[in-house]
Order: C-alpha cells, then sequence, then structure tokens
C-alpha cells in the first residue's frame, strides 16, 4: 500500500509488478467496465464483507422490523450492483446497534415516509431524535400556495 506499482496489460490478464518482481495477476474482464477481483488480494475488511449477500442483510433488517427491511431493500435497489451498497447497509446495522432496535425501526419509517431512504438520512434522524417525534399527519399537510404569475399558463392553456 502506498507503494508505486507497475502493470502489464494483456488481452486476458492483468500483471502487477513491485520493482520488478509479480506481486499478482488477474484474469482480464471480458466485458468492459466490469472488473474481476481475487479475494486474497483485497483488503481484510472487504474480505470480511464477501462473507454478507444481499439475503443476509435483508434477514437481519427484517428482524428489526418491516420499515429496517424496507429501507435496505432501498439501498441495494438504489446501486446497480447490491455489494456496492453493503457498507450502506452494514451502517444501518451498526445504528441499530447503537441505538437500539426500536428506535432504527422509527427512523427507518421517517426515513421512508419522507423519500430519504439512505445511511446519512437515518444517521441524522436518530441523532436529532427525529425517529421520537410523530409523522406529520396527511390532512394537516399544508399544501403550498398556486403561485400567480403572467408567463405561468396552468393546464387549461394546453387544453
Amino acid at each position: 500500500m502506498g507503494q508505486e506499482l507497475d502493470a502489464r496489460l494483456s488481452a486476458r490478464t492483468v500483471e502487477v509488478f513491485h520493482r520488478g518482481e509479480r506481486v499478482a495477476a488477474h484474469p482480464r474482464s471480458v466485458v468492459p467496465g466490469h472488473d474481476q477481483t481475487v479475494a486474497t488480494h483485497l483488503p481484510e475488511g472487504h474480505q470480511q464483507q464477501l462473507a454478507w449477500t444481499p439475503q443476509r442483510l435483508l434477514d437481519w433488517a427484517a428482524q428489526s422490523g418491516p420499515h429496517t427491511h424496507a429501507l435496505v431493500q432501498a439501498i441495494l435497489d438504489s446501486r446497480p450492483f447490491p455489494q456496492q451498497a453493503f457498507n450502506a447497509c452494514l451502517g444501518v446495522m451498526r445504528l441499530g446497534q447503537r441505538f437500539g432496535a426500536e428506535r432504527l425501526e422509527a427512523a427507518c419509517r421517517r426515513a421512508l415516509h419522507f423519500g430519504t431512504p439512505r445511511y446519512k438520512s437515518l444517521e441524522s434522524i436518530l441523532k436529532n431524535g427525529l425517529d421520537r417525534q410523530p409523522l406529520p399527519s396527511p390532512d394537516r399537510t399544508p399544501t403550498p400556495p398556486l403561485l400567480e404569475h403572467p408567463n405561468l399558463r396552468g393546464a387549461d392553456y394546453y387544453h
């Protein structure tokens, strides 16, 4: 880590050299834009993540409650590859350990209600105690006043 390496690329392999000595070789992906990784070349923390699967994360989330499950599902769905969302999902799990399953479930419900199913939103809700506040009821939500301006035509213009 932090050292300069040389790479040799061929049609089928990627070789990495340190001071002329080959330290790694990987098969090259035949799909443009996709990578292939040898698990033993990953940092230790990343190797541990390989034990996780989307289903394992969802099973854990379901134990906390339906809103936690839905939020973790939304995080997984937000990325092209589920593995890209694992850090955020594991962060949700850490928040559950820190704040408890009941508060996590309430925070997930709030984040889903406001359409912000992201780790950072969840963390903010819990840190600020917003999970303990009631959600606004739909009938009490004020509607913004309609703007009046000569350049706004409205729906009738298009009939």
